[in-house]
C-alpha cells in the first residue's frame, strides 16, 4: 500500500511540475488533470474516499469545464482550430497517457488487494468531513468560496466581449 502512495506522490509532484513549467496551455492543462487524479488516489490511499472523490469531481472536472468554457467564450475562428490541429497531435497525449496509466494500474492494485487505507489509518466518514468543514474550518471554506468567487469575476471581465463600436475604435486606432 505504501507503493501506491509513493507512485502516486511523484506522479503528483511530476505531473505538476510539467504544467506549472509547460508553454502549450492545453498540454499543461492534461497535465495538471493528471496531477488532480495522483491527488485524489493519494487521499485514496491514506484513507479519505470521499476527499478523493470531491477531488475529482470539483477538481478535475471543473478544470475540463472550465477550459471548454473558455475556448467556447473566445471564438477564435478559423486559425485557431488549425492551431488546434497542430497541438493535438497523438504525440501529445504521450505523456499524461502514461503517467494516468500508471494511476490506473494503481487503482487496479489497490481494489485487487481489497483494502483502501495505509496500515494504522483508519477511514475518515462524510458526516466527520462535514463537521470539520463547516466547525472549525468554516473560515477557510468561506475564504475558498471568495477565492472562486474572484476568479469568476476576474474570468468574466477577461472574457467579455467589446461592444461593436469599442472594437471599431480599436481598429482605428491601430490602423494609425
Amino acid at each position: 500500500m505504501n507503493e501506491v502512495f509513493y507512485v502516486s506522490s511523484v506522479v503528483a509532484v511530476v505531473s505538476t511540475l510539467v504544467a506549472i513549467t509547460g508553454v502549450n496551455a492545453i498540454h499543461s492543462l492534461l497535465y495538471l488533470i493528471v496531477s488532480f487524479l495522483a491527488i485524489a488516489l493519494v487521499f485514496f490511499t491514506l484513507g479519505a474516499p470521499v476527499v478523493a472523490a470531491l477531488e475529482v469531481i470539483i477538481y478535475a472536472g471543473t478544470i475540463i469545464v472550465l477550459f471548454v468554457f473558455v475556448v467556447m467564450i473566445l471564438n477564435l475562428g478559423r486559425e485557431s482550430v488549425e492551431q488546434e490541429k497542430r497541438w493535438l497531435r497523438p504525440t501529445t497525449l504521450i505523456g499524461p497517457a502514461l503517467l494516468t496509466t500508471v494511476l490506473m494500474g494503481e487503482v487496479i492494485y489497490l481494489l485487487a488487494r481489497n483494502t483502501s487505507t495505509l496500515s494504522g489509518v483508519e477511514a475518515i466518514q462524510p458526516r466527520e468531513l462535514g463537521s470539520a468543514l463547516f466547525g472549525p474550518y468554516l473560515l477557510g471554506v468561506e475564504l475558498a468560496s471568495m477565492v472562486l468567487l474572484a476568479g469568476l469575476i476576474g474570468a468574466y471581465h477577461l472574457g467579455r466581449r467589446y461592444r461593436r463600436d469599442e472594437m471599431e475604435e480599436r481598429r482605428d486606432e491601430l490602423a494609425e
